[in-house]
């Protein structure tokens, strides 16, 4: 009998390390295969592709960064986006939110600034919308930092109106600088619109020939 249990302890010492690799096996099998192809293919240097092999990328990351290649961007800006995302312990999946950024005319250096801020999907639409209303380079960078800073700024509605009504950029600044919440900046915003509206709006008496 002690031969037999002798035994039983040997096997069953010999089999965890076999069960062990076949778990294990099994695990490694569950892993998607990446297809890189596309990226390959979008221009992407072999350099920098095995760079982000080495990254463990998603399929859908793949994606993104071809779609951004396809786009026209640098493998520079496709690496230190992918590495901005790993650093907010995220995947990358703002390639929609570069590639409108970019057509706006946004450089990669502020570009990549937003995603270092983690803010690039939250400031996309409203930078954009910046470009558009007319705004210099100078102060669209103002307002940009602020609000990758996350301190108080106005958002893209409230600059136009204030364009609207024929506020210089100086006078938009000095209304930043001064750090309002929303509710501020709205019922101040209302009030130089009231300003406007009722400007020259004081009787004038119209002058002609006297009814005889």
């Amino acid at each position: 009998m002690p031969s037999c249990y002798a035994y039983t302890g040997i096997m069953r010492k010999s089999l965890l390390p076999i069960t062990l690799l076949v778990f294990g096996l099994a695990g490694c099998k569950t892993q998607p295969k990446i297809d890189y192809t596309a990226l390959d293919q979008s221009g992407m240097w072999s350099t920098n592709l095995a760079q982000i092999k080495k990254m463990n990328v998603s399929g859908a990351e793949v994606g993104e960064l071809t779609k951004l290649k396809r786009a026209g961007a640098s493998d520079a800006l496709c690496l230190s986006l992918l590495k901005a995302a790993r650093d907010h312990n995220h995947e990358f999946s703002s390639g929609d939110s570069v590639v409108e950024l970019s057509s706006a005319g946004y450089t990669d250096t502020q570009i990549l600034e937003m995603a270092q801020a983690d803010k690039l999907d939250a400031l996309s639409s409203d930078a954009v919308m910046l470009k558009l209303v007319g705004l210099s380079n100078s102060t669209v960078q103002v307002v940009i930092q602020r609000r990758e800073q996350g301190l108080p700024t106005l958002t893209s509605a409230q600059i136009g109106r204030l364009k609207n009504i024929g506020e210089s950029e100086k006078q938009i600044l000095e209304l930043i600088y001064q750090g309002l919440s929303d509710k501020q900046a709205e019922a101040q915003i209302a009030r130089l619109e009231s300003a406007r509206n009722h400007a020259h709006t004081d009787f004038v008496r119209t002058r002609g020939r006297r009814p005889r």
